[in-house]
């Protein structure tokens, strides 16, 4: 009996299956044993190209010459990888090889990968797929004894496949009419067309143009502070009666758009008492999820203004070099349902860090149990969230804070959802209304983590409390002049 091939997606993954299986000596990109040889490409190794006589000469493109719908679809290997293809080819040619197992990425283009490897290959050895959605050893070995047959992978690798030549046609024909069209007069101005690239650049191209068209406009908020037996608070001026309109994009129940009956309002409220009320409602608040990739990058930009491919490069970092945190490129949010043994461990491991107290407290308290929100197999994809492996290094700065953020995630989302009161009270001055809102905190919860303390009392710090039929002396106004600004791309509208 021959000896299976397990080709995977990254080296990575190949290293941690021949852990897993054991028994295994190390080539050249590559693990053997007795049964098994392992491994890997390194993303696409293949990608799709023109049949001979199709590609134009540069300068020439016409639309004459469209549209390039090819009978059959070639592929031709990428420039950079095409070392590891040539090994791979070389692996499954061996005449000690008698079958192939599928260890990519448990998705649709993890199925692609492998296929396009096999299709240029040649291949027609006999085809299994190991499907993982989570790398512990245990899962590992788990997902070999339950292997898939080809036959049921062929609708997956038939998505793949459809994707990956559909995004081709798209851009090969709209990149060569937009280019001809862009060169009718001259020159070659090659003009790029893509699935997502060209509705992306749309939006972005769009919003653009209402920011260079944009004309501000002057308005003015009127800004008190109130005071009581409890302490001060501050509100602002609101109109009760305002009612938004679709067409009026600047209209805020707050503004006033006529500095002279600001002024007035200004001058009729300074110095006179005013009637409060009030409503209060007690609000349960669980912790964000765990991170992906995009939830990440949006929180490193907020917090330290990280672009997103710095973001990116650092969590690579942490993935590849330090071993601190898993894959980073996901679009999961959830864990795989077997990784309870996993996160047990990884607290365990949390104990010699400066999470110690944190992680500690997890444990004893007994918070890591069976939670669909965290551990959830249907809402893991090729990858889970990104969490740390409990490895503990020296890291430099950035790669701290990028560590951090994941590692204080990762443990708010076993705490207990924090409680608050949310007060939401109006201050009547002379038949003007301003409006304050506050939190009390009822239970940290998982804002612990964040360093945030509970208050165990009704007492708002932000918000004094008011007392019934109690009347409040106003003991300050500020009437701010404004503008209007642009509504930039990644900025959420104001309510």
């Amino acid at each position: 009996m021959g000896k299976t091939l397990v080709i995977t997606e990254k080296p990575s993954v190949a290293g941690d299956i021949a852990g897993a299986l054991g028994g295994f000596s190390k080539g050249k990109d590559f693990f053997e044993s007795e049964k098994w040889i392992i491994s890997s490409a390194v993303g696409h190794l293949l990608e799709i190209c023109p049949p001979p006589g199709v590609e134009p000469v540069r300068g020439k493109w016409s639309l004459a010459n469209l549209p390039v719908i090819p009978k059959t679809f070639s592929l031709k290997p990428q420039p950079k990888t095409e070392s590891r293809l040539k090994l791979l080819i070389k692996l499954i040619r061996r005449p000690d090889v008698s079958s192939v197992i599928n260890a990519c990425d448990a998705g649709r283009e993890g199925e692609l990968i492998f296929r396009y490897i096999l299709q240029y290959a040649k291949s027609k050895l006999p085809i299994r797929r190991l499907w993982l959605q989570s790398m512990t050893p245990e899962a590992i070995r788990k997902g070999f004894e339950s292997l898939r047959t080809d036959e049921e992978m062929l609708p997956l690798a038939a998505a793949a496949a459809c994707r990956s030549e559909a995004d081709w046609l798209i851009g090969i024909n709209g990149t060569r009419a937009m280019t001809a069209f862009n060169s009718r007069e001259g020159g070659f101005l090659k003009t790029t067309v893509g699935r997502v690239q060209t509705p992306t650049l749309t939006m972005i191209v769009e919003r653009e143009e209402e920011i260079q068209s944009f004309v501000p406009k002057a308005y003015y908020e009127l800004h008190g502070t109130f005071g009581c037996q409890a302490g001060q608070y501050a509100g602002t001026w609101f109109d009760p009666n305002f009612t938004k309109k679709p067409e009026d994009k600047d209209g805020r129940a707050q503004r006033i758009w006529n500095k002279e009956e600001a002024e007035a309002i200004f001058q009729k409220c300074l110095g006179k008492t005013g009637t409060v009320t009030e409503e209060s409602k007690k609000k349960t608040e669980l912790s964000p999820l765990l991170f992906d990739l995009t939830s990440l990058q949006r929180e490193a930009n907020s917090r330290f203004g990280f672009p997103a491919r710095r973001t990116l490069q650092v969590a690579q970092a942490l993935y590849e070099r330090h071993k601190v945190l898993t894959y980073p490129r996901t679009d999961s949010r959830a864990l795989p349902e077997d990784y309870l043994k996993e996160v047990h461990s990884i607290m365990h491991s949390l104990q010699e860090s400066d999470f110690s107290e944190l992680s500690k407290q997890i444990l004893e308290s007994k918070w890591i149990r069976p939670n669909k929100r965290i551990f959830n197999n249907a809402k893991v994809s090729d990858h889970f969230a990104i969490i740390p492996t409990g490895k503990i290094k020296k890291l430099d700065a950035d790669e701290w804070r990028i560590y951090e953020l994941v590692t204080r995630r990762f443990l708010a989302v076993f705490f207990p959802a924090a409680e608050y009161l949310i007060t939401n009270r109006t201050t009547c001055v002379e038949e003007h209304y301003f409006k304050s809102e506050g939190r009390v905190m009822l239970f940290a919860g998982w804002t612990a983590v964040y360093g945030r303390q509970a208050s165990g009392n009704a007492e708002n710090p932000d918000m004094p409390p008011v007392l019934a039929n109690e009347k409040v002396s106003t003991d300050e106004l500020e009437l701010k002049a404004c503008e209007t600004k642009p509504l930039l791309a990644l900025q959420k509208q104001p309510s």
